[in-house]
C-alpha cells in the first residue's frame, strides 16, 4: 500500500476485506492468488485482494444454488426490511463509501458522495417495490374457469458490474434481484472492486442470509465468467459494459436460454436548438459531458447545436471548460479527476487528433497531463466535420466536441445517425419541438432541457446497440421475474 495516503485513507482501506465473498464468509482465493487495486491519479498500490478462480466462480455458484429456495421462499415483507436496512447503513457509511470510490476509480469526492445518494436510492426503491410484486385473477373469456397470472424470481443471477460506477451499478443489479427473490454471484471489475466488497459488508451487517449474495473478484474476467454462464443452474445474466463484450455475452447466454440484461455502449447526442435558453444548455452540457470525467454511458457525446447559435455556445461552453481544477479527487475544488489508466487517456489523444487532423478547431484543453497519474485536460472541439472518428466512437473521457446543423431535419438524421440508442439530450424552448424529438429519437432515455436522467425511480436503457431489458423503475424488478399461468377449471 502507498505510503503518500492519508492516515484516514489508510484506515478506511484497512477495514475493506481482502477475500472472496462466498457463503457468507470471506475467504481467500483458489491458490491463494492476489492481484492490485491501484489509484490512478498517482499509479501507487492500494490494495492487494484475493484474484477469483473459475473454481472460486463455481463455488460461488454453488451457494447461491442453495440458497435459491430458502431466498425465494423468505417472506417479501422480510426482503423488504433487509434492503432497508442495507440502505441505512449505506447512509451511516456514505463518507467511506464515497472516498473509496475516489481512490480506486478517481472521480471527484464531490461526485462520489453523489453517486452514494443515487446508488442508495435503488436500495430504498425496490424495498418498496419488494412488497408490491402482483399478478392477477380472473374468469377466462369462456367462462370455464379463473385464471391465475403470478410472479416468480428467475432465479440464480449473475452480474458482471463496469468500472466507472462501482457502486450503484452494484445496488442497481443487486436491490431488484434480492427485492424479486433471486440470489447473486457478482463479478465486480478488477480496476475498482473495493467498493463493492465494501457494500458487500453493509449487506452482512444488514442480516442477508449466507450466499445470497456472493462476490467473487478477479483479474481474469473471461475465465471466470465462461463457467459460470454455462452452469445449468445459473438462470439470468446482467451485464453493464461495452457492446462488444455484450455481443459475446449474449452469444454465450443463448446456449442455456438465460435471460440477459445488457446496459451497453452509448453515442448520445445533446441537440441545441436556435430557441434554446444557452445558460440552461451550458449548464446542461457541464453536467452531461463532464460528470464522472466524461467516463458514463449516459455522458453526450456529440453536441449538435444550430449553426446560428453555435458560436456562442461554443465560447460559453469554454469559458466554463477552462475554469475546471484538475486534480486528485480527494482536493478541494477538484472537477476533474484522473481518466481510469493509461489506455483511456491515448484513446482521447487519439479521437481528439483525428477530429483537429480533419479540420475541427482546439478551443481548450486537447493534451494528457506529464507526471504521476493517467489525466487529460477537460477539451473544447468546434467545428467538427462529418466522418470524425469522435462522432462514431463513445470518447469515455472529458472532450467536448460540437458540429453543426442547419434545420429540425438535419438534427434528427444527425442524433440518429449511430448503432447506438441510449440517451439522448435536448434543448428548445418550443414545447411542440420537443414532443416532436421525444417522438422522433432513437434513444431508450431522453433528457428534455436537462442534462442528468438517471433516477432509480425510471426505466434505465437503451435500444439499438446499446442493449437490452431495463434497470430501475417499476420495469426493473420484473426482470427478475418470471411469469406463471395457472387455469383453475369450474367445479
Amino acid at each position: 500500500m502507498s505510503s503518500a495516503l492519508a492516515t484516514n485513507e489508510q484506515e478506511l482501506l484497512a477495514r475493506v476485506p481482502g477475500g472472496l465473498f462466498i457463503g457468507g464468509r470471506w475467504v481467500d482465493a483458489d491458490e491463494g492468488r492476489t492481484f492490485d487495486v491501484r489509484d490512478p491519479s498517482t499509479g501507487d498500490v492500494i490494495a492487494s485482494i484475493a484474484d477469483a478462480t473459475p473454481a472460486d466462480g463455481i463455488r460461488a455458484l454453488d451457494a447461491a444454488a442453495a440458497a435459491q429456495e430458502s431466498w425465494a421462499a423468505t417472506a417479501p415483507r422480510t426482503r423488504s426490511d433487509i434492503l432497508r436496512r442495507a440502505f441505512d447503513l449505506v447512509q451511516a457509511h456514505k463518507e467511506d463509501l464515497a472516498l473509496l470510490m475516489t481512490l480506486e476509480m478517481g472521480k471527484p469526492l464531490a461526485e462520489a458522495r453523489g453517486e452514494v445518494v443515487y446508488g442508495g436510492e435503488f436500495l430504498r426503491w425496490f424495498s418498496e417495490e419488494a412488497v408490491r410484486i402482483s399478478g392477477r385473477y380472473g374468469t377466462n373469456p369462456e367462462g370455464t374457469g379463473r385464471m391465475v397470472v403470478s410472479q416468480r424470481p428467475v432465479g440464480p443471477s449473475f452480474f458482471i458490474t463496469p468500472w466507472n460506477f462501482p457502486f450503484a451499478m452494484a445496488t442497481r443489479k443487486i436491490a431488484p434481484a434480492l427485492a424479486a427473490g433471486c440470489t447473486v454471484v457478482i463479478k465486480p471489475p478488477a480496476l475498482t472492486p473495493l467498493t463493492t466488497i465494501f457494500f458487500t459488508k453493509l449487506l452482512e451487517e444488514a442480516g442477508l442470509p449466507a450466499g445470497v449474495v456472493n462476490v467473487v473478484q478477479t483479474s481474469r474476467s473471461g475465465a471466470l465468467s465462461g463457467p459460470i454462464i454455462a452452469d445449468p443452474r445459473l438462470r439470468k445474466l446482467s451485464f453493464t459494459g461495452s457492446t462488444e463484450v455484450g455481443r459475446k455475452l449474449i452469444a454465450q447466454a443463448a446456449d442455456g436460454i438465460l435471460r440477459v440484461s445488457m446496459e451497453l455502449g452509448g453515442n448520445a447526442p445533446f441537440v441545441v436548438f436556435e430557441d434554446a435558453d444557452l445558460d440552461k444548455a451550458v449548464d446542461g452540457a457541464l453536467a452531461a459531458k463532464f460528470r464522472n470525467i466524461g467516463q458514463a454511458c449516459t455522458a453526450a457525446n456529440r453536441f449538435i447545436v444550430h449553426q446560428d447559435v453555435a458560436e456562442e455556445f461554443a465560447r460559453k461552453v469554454t469559458e466554463r471548460v477552462q475554469a475546471m481544477k484538475i486534480g486528485r479527487g480527494t482536493e478541494e475544488g477538484v472537477t476533474i479527476g484522473p481518466l481510469i489508466d493509461g489506455d483511456a487517456v491515448a484513446k482521447a489523444a487519439e479521437l481528439v487528433g483525428d477530429a483537429v487532423d480533419r479540420g475541427a478547431r482546439l478551443l481548450a484543453g486537447g493534451n494528457a497531463l506529464e507526471g504521476a497519474g493517467t489525466f487529460y485536460e477537460p477539451t473544447v472541439l468546434t467545428d467538427v466535420v462529418a466522418g470524425s472518428a469522435i462522432l462514431r466512437e463513445e470518447i469515455f473521457g472529458p472532450v467536448l466536441a460540437i458540429a453543426t446543423f442547419a434545420d429540425e431535419a438535419e438534427a434528427v438524421r444527425l442524433a440518429n445517425d449511430t448503432e447506438y440508442g441510449l440517451v439522448s439530450y435536448v434543448f428548445t424552448e418550443d414545447l411542440g419541438r420537443g414532443h416532436r424529438m421525444i417522438d422522433a429519437l432513437e434513444t431508450g432515455m431522453m433528457g428534455l432541457n436537462v442534462g442528468v436522467v438517471s433516477n432509480a425511480a425510471a426505466p434505465f436503457g437503451g435500444v439499438k446497440q446499446s442493449g437490452v431489458g431495463r434497470e430501475g423503475g417499476f420495469e426493473g424488478i420484473h426482470e427478475y421475474l418470471s411469469t406463471k399461468y395457472t387455469l383453475i377449471p369450474n367445479s
